[in-house]
């Protein structure tokens, strides 16, 4: 049997995760263990809740106000100790958090293998995301096979010289969750009930989704998003749906300039079946997030991504998202034309999904399988 430790501390991450888990544990000659960081502890809980996951070891760091070079040092010595302890075969890490970056890095002080879900993707742009990625670059050089979502993705890990065998186009398993929850929501509506009241609410309006908290539109940027926001709102068929990210840099500036508008549902970050129901009941998804880009297009939404790169360029490519970057004028008209143009809309709903089709968590479970099989340090270079 061979012991694969999985880590991971945020929401996106255990979303992206748990279709993994639940594959490598279904897979013969596996043994599987789940370590959080609890990097986001409200927000990974309620996804843990969800997908019926109960890690086996939980380290609990996130700390009120805490820097990202406290965050790391404590993820590094508190990773290695697990390390140590668990004597892992092979160590999973997902995306770009500072949980993936040091997860890897305490692997490869141990020279354990790193398998790297949703590996490859780059904005070209060390400081967009920030610090997402160059998170994502430290683990490429890492890491022993990569789960590349996308050909683009792959691609980008061929540039930078990765050996072409350690390198494996899976799709994204975003989209595998996302089909999971939305089949228990429809098989029980009570799952995503919470949002009976504001779709009464917004009956016969046309709803814009709102997901807004990366680090680089802090202070004006965030702004600007909130003004924007309001001039949107001030439309009478449409309703602004907005699950506010906890962080203060968030909440308090929306909390200034957005005040309590009629138009516009400012709630709780929503668990994962909420925030399906959510997707399913918009018209348009106004986003800084990098999985919702993903998400949003295999339900037919335009996504309009409040950011000046992205590292998911496929949905750019594939005219299911458009870059649109803060400008309050900028949001509002792109907003205006999707709402009031049924032609451009119809463009970016219909456009092909480039981010999976369901089965990447059954694909990256098969090939970690037969990897293993063979001798990992051997597969692998290690």
């Amino acid at each position: 049997m061979s012991k694969i430790l999985v880590i991971f501390g945020t929401r996106p991450e255990a979303i992206k995760l748990f279709p993994v888990i639940r594959a490598l544990a279904a897979t013969p000659g596996l043994v599987v263990r789940t370590c959080v960081t609890a990097q986001h502890r409200g927000l990974l809980d309620q996804v843990l809740a969800i997908a019926d996951l109960v890690p086996d070891i939980d380290l609990d760091l996130m700390e009120p106000g805490q820097t990202l070079d406290r965050l790391t040092a404590r993820l590094l010595t508190g990773l290695g100790e697990v390390m140590d302890a668990e004597k892992p075969d092979l160590v999973m890490v997902q995306g770009d958090t500072a949980t993936a970056m040091t997860g890897a890095l305490a692997a490869y002080y141990r020279k354990v293998p790193v398998a790297h879900v949703e590996a490859g993707l780059r904005s070209g742009d060390i400081y967009q995301p920030w610090p997402e990625e160059v998170n994502r670059r430290i683990v490429a050089p890492i890491a022993a096979l990569h789960f590349a979502p996308t050909d683009t993705a792959a691609n980008a890990l061929r540039r930078e010289t990765i050996a072409e065998a350690t390198i494996h186009v899976t799709g994204n398993t975003v989209i595998d969750a996302l089909h999971w929850t939305a089949d228990r929501v429809a098989a029980d509506p009570t799952l995503a009930a919470g949002l009976d009241a504001i779709a009464a609410r917004f009956a016969g309006q046309r709803i814009v989704l709102v997901t807004t908290h990366r680090r680089e539109n802090f202070g004006d940027g965030m702004a600007a998003i909130a003004r924007a926001i309001g001039r949107i709102a001030e439309r009478d068929d449409v309703a602004v749906l907005f699950p506010v990210h906890p962080n203060p840099n968030v909440v308090s500036v929306m909390d200034a300039i957005l005040g309590d508008r009629a138009n516009v549902a400012r709630i709780e970050p929503l668990d994962y079946p909420h925030f399906v129901r959510a997707l399913g009941m918009a018209e348009i998804v106004l986003t800084d997030s990098g999985g919702v880009q993903e998400e949003a297009p295999a339900l037919g939404k335009p996504v309009l991504v409040m950011r000046e790169t992205t590292e998911r360029p496929e949905g750019v490519a594939a005219g299911t998202a458009k870059l649109i970057g803060t400008d309050e004028d900028r949001i509002v008209s792109e907003i205006f034309t999707l709402l009031d143009d049924s032609a451009v809309y119809a463009a970016m709903a219909r456009a092909h999904n480039p981010f999976g089709d369901g089965h990447a968590a059954g694909r990256i479970a098969k090939t970690i399988a037969e990897t293993l099989a063979k001798g990992a340090g051997h597969a692998v270079g290690y």
